[in-house]
């Protein structure tokens, strides 16, 4: 059963991000300008498990 949940604006809570920054944690609000513009350019990732292989296609293979 999919079931998709539509909300109105109204209804929505606003999510709070918060990231590492030297050393210690700081939601991305209270950042000035400057660092809330270097926190939009930051490249993301998502880190592998040890036990997941290198490459999908090896795996498939």
């Amino acid at each position: 059963m999919n079931e998709t949940i539509l909300l109105r604006d109204d209804e929505r809570t606003r999510c709070e991000v918060w990231t590492r920054v030297m050393g210690y944690h700081r939601p991305v609000a209270a950042f000035n300008a400057g660092k809330r513009s270097e926190h939009r350019e930051r490249c993301h990732f998502q880190e592998r498990r040890a036990w997941e292989p290198r490459h999908a296609a090896a795996a498939a293979a």
